[in-house]
């Protein structure tokens, strides 16, 4: 999913870096309005908890692992704009000092991982659990937001490489949509247990109620 450097056109990278740019200063002044001293450390805390889950891998499938993106995790917990400045804080600690994705990338990473997962779950979630208010429904909707949030960011890396000429849109799409959509299931089952016990500790067992952070999770 980390897009290395050399794969992007120069006009792709541009162009996502100013989206990215654009998503997390607005993230920064939306949570800038509801964060209090005290809320702060749940994004440190969840953070800590993404970038160290990211380094444990299971495996998929054809000797290939995945691990978890952690968008939907965030975004169901502490709200879209909150889930973005954390990814985008564990994504840039990983090009710097475990070189996972490139420096000319960062902006295209940040926009798939950090931005379109976080939106398309809690976008997901939002709309299942409204439709589907039990118990039961809200599993089945965390565990869709996050299988969504992998597929989503899996499409637009699979659109940047194509649209730059590296790789053909008819073998990196099937490619990377095959794969993704069996690490999703992992994104899923992941997320739906840690959610689960975050929220039964944080008493936030109705769709409705505000996050921990303030935000608006779910």
């Amino acid at each position: 999913m980390h897009i290395p450097d050399g794969f992007l056109d120069t006009r792709i990278w541009v162009g996502a870096g100013v989206l990215s740019a654009g998503a997390v200063a607005a993230a920064v002044a939306k949570t800038r309005k509801v964060l209090e001293d005290r809320q702060v450390p749940a994004l440190g805390v969840m953070a800590a908890f993404i970038f160290a889950a990211q380094m444990v891998n299971f495996p998929v499938a054809g000797g290939t692992s995945g691990h978890l993106l952690g968008g939907a995790l965030a975004a169901i917990l502490l709200g879209p704009w909150s889930a973005g400045l954390i990814l985008t804080t564990v994504l840039i600690i990983q090009m710097l000092f475990f070189y996972d994705g490139g420096l000319t990338a960062l902006g295209a990473n940040v926009l798939n991982m950090a931005v379109i997962a976080p939106w398309v779950a809690y976008g997901t979630c939002r709309l299942v659990s409204n439709l589907f208010r039990s118990s039961a429904g809200r599993t089945a909707a965390i565990f869709l937001a996050s299988w969504m949030s992998v597929m989503a960011a899996a499409l637009a890396a699979s659109l940047e490489i194509a649209f730059s000429g590296t790789v053909p849109l008819k073998i990196v799409l099937p490619a990377m949509l095959g794969w993704h959509a069996l690490i999703g299931i992992g994104e899923g089952l992941i997320t739906v247990v840690v959610v689960s016990f975050v929220s039964r500790l944080w008493g936030l067992e109705q769709p409705e109620q505000k996050s921990v952070a303030g935000g608006e999770g779910l």
